[in-house]
């Protein structure tokens, strides 16, 4: 086990009606205003905004608001709260969605107390400073309630790429299983797609991976696959809810990360250019990518893929893994080829060319030549 530091400084509050004490938990940082970004205006309709700002009101906090956040964030959103948020001078942000918006949320923080383009720390710029950030969950599938990390898309080029600081942790996030009951079905199914995922890049791509660490990763996605196929049938399940959401977080706050040596995320690299091309949910995205990476990634590691396939669904061959993790996305509905995306052969070209460029970013580029990144995605048609 390789030695390790491990800090995660971010409080869950897990549990029915916790939303409703958001005001006392954001009281406890001093803050006398807030920026409330969130998605559609369900959360008004549905009763959510106005709990969330009599809690404010209640403790004397003051807000504004952002709204319409779409999935696969944008940096122009992120530039219009980030001027909002510099206007109205607040002194820290509240997320109120999935992953889509607390990653913008999170950009702005940071890009709010930054004097240059917000770009500049998707490129390379150090995060030196950042307002206080919370958040309360109303769909679990990206974990950002629970790390420090946050992509973006910039519109104009087509990068999708991702900043990661101490400084986004968030300080409390709001984790209650009744708020996420409403979610589609659809994207219930991709959400488990990119949980799995989350999961299945370390362990699979590691040099050195402790046995406590594989257990780990192993029986959060038994709970993913167990709990998404009794929410399909029963949405209202509270308990299946919550374990669905907890996992979430777990495969993406470090805990599965510890000890481990030499690990990468192709197949994020890999999804980020179809989204960022195509805009594709990110969740269906991987889905087509992973069972395609795994066939081609296989022999590399033959060791964790038959593993996976016997502890996973009781196979005893790599293939017969790779088969019944793509039969299950198939059952549950979330694509497993390109074809039933819509991607036809001019945008695969889009994607390819993108790759060329988003490789050297990710310092994949060794690995994901541009013939190799052919060779996986034929894999998916």
């Amino acid at each position: 086990m390789k030695d390790f530091t491990f800090v995660n400084p971010t409080r869950i509050e897990f549990g029915a009606s916790k939303e409703e004490r958001i005001g006392d938990y954001i009281n406890e940082f001093a803050l006398k205003k807030v920026l409330i970004v969130y998605g559609s205006e369900r959360i008004k309709t549905n009763g959510l905004f106005a709990r969330v700002a009599h809690s404010l009101e209640v403790q004397g906090i003051a807000f504004v608001e952002l709204g319409g956040v779409k999935s696969n964030p944008v940096l122009s959103k992120v530039k219009e709260g980030i001027e909002l948020a510099r206007q109205a001078q607040v002194d820290g942000v509240l997320a109120i969605g999935g992953g889509s918006v607390l990653d913008t949320a999170k950009a702005i923080a940071a890009g709010s107390l930054y004097q240059g383009e917000v770009w500049d720390l998707f490129s390379g710029t150090e995060i030196k400073a950042a307002l206080p950030i919370f958040s309360i969950m109303t769909l679990a599938a990206s974990g950002s309630e629970m790390n420090p990390g946050a992509v973006i898309t910039k519109e104009e080029t087509a990068e999708k790429f991702f900043i990661h600081h101490s400084l986004l942790f968030p300080k409390v996030s709001v984790i209650n299983p009744e708020l996420q009951n409403t979610v589609s079905k659809e994207y219930l199914v991709y959400s488990a797609s990119d949980i799995i995922t989350h999961s299945l890049e370390a362990y699979f791509t590691a040099k050195e991976r402790p046995e406590l660490v594989n257990l780990l990763v192993e029986a959060n996605i038994k709970t993913v696959i167990r709990t998404t196929n009794t929410l399909l049938a029963e949405p209202n399940n509270t308990q299946a809810r919550g374990e669905f959401a907890w996992a979430a977080t777990l495969a993406l706050n470090g805990s599965t990360l510890v000890g481990i040596e030499g690990f990468s995320y192709p197949n994020h690299m890999l999804e980020h250019a179809m989204s960022a091309v195509t805009d594709i949910p990110h969740g269906a995205g991987l889905s087509i990518v992973l069972p395609a990476w795994m066939q081609w990634y296989h022999k590399q590691n033959p060791e964790a893929f038959t593993r996976f396939a016997r502890e996973i669904f009781g196979e005893q061959t790599a293939i017969a893994g790779i088969e019944s993790l793509k039969a299950w996305y198939e059952q549950i509905g979330t694509p497993t080829s390109l074809s039933q995306a819509g991607i036809d052969e001019a945008t695969l070209e889009q994607i390819f060319k993108t790759l060329e460029r988003d490789t050297y970013s990710w310092g994949l580029n060794e690995i994901y030549t541009p013939a190799v990144i052919r060779e996986i995605f034929a894999y998916a048609k």
